[in-house]
């Protein structure tokens, strides 16, 4: 027979199991709301949500106490890109106007945001957080916008951990067969430095970095191309 201590400690977990669950899941909502009041075609309203933080704070104030298992992978990693790209979106907002994220010394790597039970750097979210646990998904880096137009453009919806898989894929398509962002003429290609500074995530396996890009291109790029990198656009992706 369970005893009274025993009900009650069950009781608790699943209370708080609840709770999380209810939390995710209006984080994922509200996110969703926000992409899509403030994102068109790419660039971010940050003029608009500066007049009005209200549901960037709020959301910022979900995510605070949400905690996530990398063992729920889909959920784990929605969760991390959404936390990124909102975290971006804040410390634009919070040092807004600014031209570029580089503007702000330390953007990346020593402004910390309180989100998912830690207070973290964009770099870490990036690099120990998501690159970190699934060192085999290079589809991250078109998916997790860092506020410059160089970077694959941010989305106007949420990272779902029911269509995230889809979405990883759509994005990495659709930047890798973008003629502005994989450059070809003749044999040579020049690609972003995305390329250059995370080589080893896109050469996994052997392959080579047009064998990654191929493996999502409509049109083939020839093996032998010769692979230059062009210059990273830091400016700022805002609408005017």
């Amino acid at each position: 027979m369970i005893n009274r201590t025993t009900l009650t400690g069950i009781f608790l977990v699943l209370v708080f199991q609840f709770s999380i669950g209810q939390s995710t899941s209006d984080f994922f909502s509200k996110s969703d709301t926000f992409f899509k009041t403030y994102v068109k075609n790419g660039r971010v309203d940050y003029k608009r949500i500066k007049e009005n933080p209200s549901s960037l704070n709020e959301l910022v104030d979900i995510a605070e106490n949400i905690s996530v298992s990398k063992s729920d992978k889909t959920t784990y990693q929605a969760f991390w890109i959404n936390g990124y790209n909102l975290s971006v979106i804040k410390g634009i907002v919070d040092n807004y106007p600014i031209k570029s994220p580089l503007d702000k010394a330390g953007f990346f790597d020593k402004t910390k945001y309180n989100i998912g039970g830690k207070a973290i750097t964009l770099n870490d979210i990036e690099n120990k957080l998501l690159r970190g646990n699934f060192p085999e998904e290079a589809r991250f880096h078109f998916v997790l916008v860092c506020a410059g137009l160089g970077c694959p453009p941010i989305v106007s919806n949420a990272y779902l951990p029911s269509t995230l898989e889809t979405q990883l894929q759509k994005q990495t398509k659709k930047a890798l067969n973008n003629p502005n962002f994989i450059k070809v003429k003749g044999n040579k290609v020049q690609l972003s430095q995305l390329f250059e500074w995370y080589k080893g995530d896109f050469t996994q396996d052997g392959k080579s970095q047009v064998d990654f890009v191929n493996q999502y291109r409509n049109e083939k790029i020839d093996s032998g191309a010769k692979v230059s990198y062009y210059n990273y656009d830091w400016t700022l992706n805002e609408i005017k």
